[in-house]
């Protein structure tokens, strides 16, 4: 139905990995299924068919029942109380896709007796009366999501010094300069937290194995949540002084405790040649 929020939907979609299109004409759907089936990746692909094909709206039960029969689909209808669709495009200002000719709860009557005949082939209805948006994204992943990629998030793990700012596309910063500095050691002036003998001194210190352990565990806690939200890739900054010793070991433990849970991990160490 028009304003039961396709459009959420078909973003949710896109979140999930599928190739998503809106209003694809009726006549093309047979066509770009096998496509998509036949390419390499075999990606998936989500499409919305609604009012705005007019007439040639009644053509897609019988075009829908034959693709069923040599692909796996599956149809998904969005409702809501016509009240509420009435509010939700008094609120958008936008006119029904039927016209402007008569008011909206007309509309809406028309266009529901207009696809009782795709609704009924529906193999799930979702009202989105009383659904905010996270809601119905929460819902579409629930229903649709690849259980193979439930950690399809990507975590960009970077390291820094705070003397070279703060990584402007940091979702997530912290802070570890309370570890002692291997800066003020001669001997590992000139080298990084990936040195053997700095990575065994920063360890030595109680507080960063604690750091490492708390850290990864509300990583591992907050990833989870993220995904639900719709939210595909995530970066986390870890920034000392200047970037050579501290953030560097930790970016490097983190980044072996998330991919150890699963989860695709890219490390960054950014400052590392800078003086």
């Amino acid at each position: 139905m028009s304003g039961s929020g396709k459009q959420t939907a078909l973003k949710a979609f896109e979140d999930l990995g599928f190739y998503a299109v809106d209003n694809l004409p009726i006549a093309f759907v047979p066509k770009f299924a096998d496509l998509s089936r036949d390419t390499k990746t075999r990606r998936r692909a989500a499409l919305i068919i609604d009012i705005r094909e007019g007439a040639v709206l009644q053509q897609f039960p019988k075009m829908f029942r034959e693709l069923r029969k040599r692909l796996d689909v599956k149809l998904l209808f969005l409702d809501a109380d016509d009240e509420v669709l009435r509010r939700r495009f008094s609120e958008t200002r936008r006119p029904h896709p039927l016209g402007a000719e008569t008011t909206v709860l007309s509309s809406l009557k028309d266009e529901r007796e207009q696809l009782k005949p795709i609704r009924r082939l529906a193999d799930l209805s979702i009202d989105t009366s009383k659904l905010n948006v996270h809601e119905l994204r929460a819902l579409i992943s629930a229903n649709f999501q690849d259980t193979q990629e439930n950690n399809k998030i990507v975590v960009y793990v970077n390291s820094f010094g705070f003397r070279h700012g703060v990584p402007a596309d940091s979702d997530l910063v912290f802070d570890v300069r309370f570890l002692p500095n291997p800066n003020y050691i001669p001997e590992f002036k000139k080298l990084t937290g990936r040195h053997p003998r700095v990575a065994r001194y920063i360890r030595s210190f109680p507080q960063t194995g604690e750091f490492i352990n708390r850290i990864s565990e509300l990583l591992i806690y907050l990833l989870p949540h993220y995904i639900r939200e719709g939210k595909s890739y995530l970066t986390i900054s870890f920034g000392c002084t200047g970037g050579h010793h501290r953030s560097v070991l930790i970016a490097d433990e983190i980044y072996k405790r998330l991919k150890k849970a699963g989860y695709t991990v890219k490390a960054h160490h950014r400052d590392t040649g800078k003086a």
